[in-house]
């Protein structure tokens, strides 16, 4: 049995350090050493020898075992080695090849103007509130003093979607829900979001475009107030040298109404053709609130008053980065984009 073990055990290491492959040394270690190896089989052989024998061959089968699987763990190592470096071989980088920067994206210049319009308003008080995109005909028009026969309720200008559901077509229907919410004064908030109308797509309309409206209702607010608050994000958004002007308007919901132009933030008002030679630019509509709209809010308007005003964030975003078209902002053109 010494002679049988001897030659085994030689033969063994031989096909151990021949073995290309961590499978195959796998396959070899259950063929010598496993409940049914060549090995293993001599330990069961141990019995049929004399008791005498049985200690002397059983302290061979053990340094040959002992053996193997030395050489087993050695030639297992090594393979492991050599995956890491043909590994490491096949994904080398050649280091002195100039490398590559990696472009970091940024925030779409509307969120970033939306952004700054947030943080404005937040430093004088406002809240910060939002509302459902989809609104009934009542918080759209109706609660807003927006009459039956106005053309804003024609199925050519808005986005109906069955009885009386639409899609809101500004974001003043937040005002009505808000006081309601509260229910009695003080309220300062703004309201911001994606807004619908049926307008053609060209340079200065589309769609779906972004609004921010403005609230304040307590016991005395006046347009003294309104003025105050927009000159101050007038000179926050576009530069200290921002002037204002109010010209009367009319908007159902306001009373009295103003049409809210700056100086212009290409010539700097003195006329150039982007403000058509005036020096000004219309930015928002804004005006006090409508003592019916109050009553619809919930508010009696022989004891409060209030101001309210609306502006779109995408021409807001258009005079503070001198963008004459709209549609840039949504044709995700990154050669655009990646100038804000």
């Amino acid at each position: 049995m010494e002679f049988e073990i001897q030659k085994l055990l030689e033969d063994a290491l031989e096909r151990i350090r021949a073995v290309a492959t961590e499978s195959d040394l796998a396959s070899l270690k259950t063929s010598l050493i496993g409940k049914k190896g060549r090995l293993t089989e001599y330990f069961t052989k141990l019995r049929e020898l004399p008791a005498e024998e049985r200690p002397a061959a059983g302290a061979i089968l053990n340094r040959a075992k002992t053996e193997i699987e030395k050489a087993l763990d050695e030639r297992e190592k090594q393979l492991s080695e050599e995956k890491v470096s043909q590994s490491v071989r096949e994904r080398a980088v050649d280091i002195t090849l100039p490398g590559s920067m990696r472009r970091v994206g940024r925030l779409h210049p509307i969120t970033q103007v939306t952004n700054e319009i947030i943080e404005i308003f937040l430093g004088l008080g406002f809240d910060v509130v939002g509302g459902p995109e989809i609104e009934t005909d009542f918080f759209n028009f109706e609660a807003l003093n927006i009459h039956a026969d106005h053309p804003a309720r024609d199925e050519q200008d808005s986005f109906y979607l069955g009885g009386t559901l639409l899609l809101r077509t500004h974001t003043s229907p937040v005002q009505i829900k808000v006081m309601r919410a509260r229910g009695r004064p003080p309220v300062q908030i703004i309201a911001l979001g994606r807004t619908f109308r049926r307008d053609a797509i060209d340079a200065s309309h589309s769609p779906v475009f972004h609004q921010v409206e403005g609230l304040m209702v307590d016991s005395a607010i006046t347009m003294g107030h309104l003025k105050a608050v927009l000159e101050h994000f007038a000179r926050e958004m576009f530069g200290e040298r921002t002037r204002m002007r109010f010209r009367p308007d009319f908007f159902p919901f306001t009373e009295p109404s103003a049409e809210v132009a700056i100086s212009c933030v290409i010539c700097g008002g003195q006329g150039c053709a982007v403000c058509k030679r005036t020096g000004w630019l219309e930015i928002l509509g804004a005006g006090m609130v409508h003592p019916r709209v109050l009553e619809n809010g919930g508010f009696d308007p022989r004891e409060c008053t209030g101001f309210a005003f609306g502006m779109g964030i995408e021409r807001i975003a258009m005079l503070k980065y001198s963008i004459d078209d709209i549609r840039l902002f949504y044709e995700n053109d990154v050669r655009f984009l990646r100038q804000f």
